[in-house]
């Protein structure tokens, strides 16, 4: 069984892989999030043997999740970016996504691509299956799920090459507190969707302001 879990991991970082070399068009979660199903079809599993369920106080599990959000962002902003950037003396590129600054209809767009992509997408890839399969193959004790959210984190911010290595370094930090927050609500998904979401959302509206570090 351990053999059949490095083989779904060793195929899920190819393509995070493949996509930090500029080989996937679009974005990684867009072929991830079809893998996981097919693997967890093959392997007779549920969705929510990932953590993607709703919870028994699904209303407080959101609340959290939005809390954790603003938190999250505002500490990405005005403390690890700042200290990050410092540190390797350039910012991250957001160049990208300049074009949202000033353009409503643009703004929109990204917000919902960023729910479904980002927030949905890139939890349900690298908190919920990417974990549970390291878990899974380091033997599912405390150690193990430590490891995971270790390892998970690193391919996270690896997934952001693009935005060079202040970056890759700041997706890697966000990605080991949104795994903290998977651990942290029974290994559900909800609390870490919201908090991305919500993140992202807040992220996206100060770039439409420009007001976020690194649009050049």
């Amino acid at each position: 069984m351990t053999a059949r879990y490095w083989l779904d991991i060793a195929v899920f970082t190819s393509v995070v892989v493949a996509d930090a070399l500029g080989f996937v068009p679009i974005t990684q979660t867009i072929f991830l999030v079809p893998l996981i199903w097919l693997t967890l079809r093959w392997r007779s599993e549920r969705w929510a043997s990932i953590g993607f369920s709703w919870p028994k106080q699904g209303g407080r599990a959101v609340l959290a999740g939005a809390v954790a959000g603003v938190a999250l962002e505002l500490l990405a902003v005005f403390v690890t970016t700042p200290w990050i950037s410092a540190y390797f003396g350039v910012e991250p590129d957001y160049s990208e996504l300049a074009d949202i600054r000033g353009n409503l209809t643009l703004l929109l767009v990204f917000l919902a691509l960023s729910w479904v992509i980002a927030a949905f997408g890139e939890e349900i890839c690298f908190r919920g299956f990417l974990m549970k399969r390291l878990a899974q193959v380091f033997g599912e004790s405390r150690a193990a799920w430590i490891a995971s959210l270790v390892l998970s984190s690193v391919v996270f911010g690896w997934g952001h090459t693009e935005q060079g290595i202040s970056g890759w370094i700041q997706e890697g930090l966000s990605g080991l507190l949104l795994g903290v927050l998977f651990l942290a609500a029974g290994r559900n998904l909800v609390v870490p969707i919201v908090a991305h979401g919500v993140s992202n959302t807040i992220a996206f509206v100060l770039i439409y302001f420009g007001r976020y570090p690194g649009l050049g």
